[in-house]
């Protein structure tokens, strides 16, 4: 995903902006597949330009759908320059964008990069990844240190043409052993508590104080606790969680870290790990540590896991290139690593369907370097490498793809490009949303 593949012990060492320019620029799409590409058959479509005004600018999270069929997702910049959530719905045969608010850059959150999830009440629930009450927590080069929000929306009908939902800071981190910066999202569990992950924090002392934690929002009479599941320690245990975590069927929860494990990478290359209940606790275990070779390094994007149990996710090019979308599947407790695709760049989170196809993106993929858009179809036991779409830049299409895919009911595929479309702010750009039609 950035610049912390290849030294991500300092990405907060420079200001925020400057690391996401980089990740802008990490390199180009490695073709090495197991079959010839499919013929594509999709139709590309630009359902949204971003004008960088009231409805915000540079998308970079994935997007959640709703019953509907609309579209919810989150902009890094806005007329206050802290960031939106907006909702994109269908209307006729186009689409109708209502920003459902906008970020302060105080105590209610700033730059919510991560995208937005919908809990079991409706509502939605996100991070930022600054901003909330305490002003000043090092290395980001903004204020604050991170809030989890939830937005419903309006109690009452709205007679404007813009009904901004209201927001509910459910925590706001303070910094120190309770954890800063949250780079990705959250997730619920049966019971309708919250899990995440902070890239700073903890009692253990790397940069700038924390090796990050896993944290837990627990839901009860009306009042949301936080408590830290696990607080990572570098050396083997791992460090620097920028993915958020995932539940398995099992109830077990699965993550990785940028930095850490036994690999021979400058602060380690990175682990995949496990939280399982014990004990009225939970146990801590590094089921996979990156050796930074033809297996890569520094992973950033989230794990999805399938029906079975194994897990999925794409990571960051290592010294030698070499980024693998790969699978680990799990025998008798013991965890194998399977690369089945070498992207040079690294990619985003991906999503798999009801029949076991992967679908992601690369932001410096594709026939111009500027983004492509993939998909990865089990065959013979191996994997069929298809693009679906490779950008071509500004405003045509966008460029840099940096967030995930989300799927609708009909096989559709929506996803946002950070930039490009309108040009006349936000640098170059200030970003799309597009649809891919089989």
């Amino acid at each position: 995903m950035s610049a912390v593949e290849q030294n991500a012990a300092s990405v907060f060492d420079i200001n925020l902006r400057a690391v996401m320019a980089t990740l802008l620029f990490t390199g180009m799409l490695l073709a090495t597949i197991l079959a010839a590409p499919a013929a594509r058959a999709q139709t590309f479509h630009v359902i949204y330009t971003f004008t960088g005004s009231q409805d915000g600018g540079l998308p970079s999270g994935a997007m959640a759908i709703d019953r509907s069929g609309a579209l919810y997702g989150t902009t890094e910049t806005s007329r206050t320059g802290a960031g939106t959530v907006y909702k994109l719905a269908p209307r006729g045969s186009g689409w109708i964008l209502t920003p459902l608010y906008d970020f302060s850059g105080g105590s209610d959150g700033e730059l919510p990069v991560a995208g937005v999830i919908f809990g079991p009440d409706g509502s939605l629930y996100g991070t930022t990844l600054a901003g909330g009450v305490l002003r000043g927590c090092p290395g980001n080069g903004y204020n604050g240190c991170g809030v989890v929000f939830q937005l419903q929306p309006p109690s009452s009908a709205c007679k404007s043409a813009i009904c901004p939902w209201h927001e509910t800071v459910l925590y706001s981190f303070a910094g120190g052993t309770d954890g800063w910066n949250p780079w990705d999202g959250v997730t619920f569990d049966q019971a309708g508590n919250l899990y995440g992950t902070t890239y700073y924090g903890g009692s253990s002392n790397c940069t700038y104080g924390g090796c990050g934690i896993v944290f837990k929002l627990t839901h009860s009479g009306g009042q949301w606790t936080k408590s830290t599941l696990y607080g990572f320690a570098s050396g083997n245990d791992g460090a620097s969680p920028m993915g958020g975590v995932t539940f398995n069927s099992s109830g077990n929860l699965y993550g990785s870290t940028t930095e850490g494990g036994t690999g021979n990478c400058r602060s380690g290359c990175g682990t995949i790990f496990s939280l399982t209940p014990s004990n009225g606790g939970w146990a801590e275990q590094v089921i996979y540590s990156f050796q930074g070779g033809s297996d890569g390094g520094y992973p950033t994007a989230n794990l999805i896991s399938d029906t079975t149990g194994n897990l999925y996710s794409v990571i960051g090019a290592n010294s030698d290139s070499d980024a693998p979308v790969f699978e680990l599947t799990s025998s008798n407790g013991n965890w194998s690593f399977n690369s089945i695709y070498q992207v040079l760049g690294g990619g985003n989170s991906l999503v798999m369907d009801a029949a076991g196809n992967l679908y992601g993106t690369s932001g410096d993929g594709g026939a111009d370097g500027l983004g492509l858009v993939f998909k990865l179809t089990p065959s013979g036991g191996g994997w069929l490498y298809t693009d679906l779409h490779d950008f071509t830049g500004f405003d045509e299409d966008g460029f840099y793809p940096n967030g995930g895919v989300a799927l609708d009911v009909n096989g559709n595929i929506y996803g946002t490009a950070s930039q490009g479309g309108n040009l006349s702010d936000c640098y170059t750009g200030c970003g799309v949303v597009w649809e891919i039609t089989p």
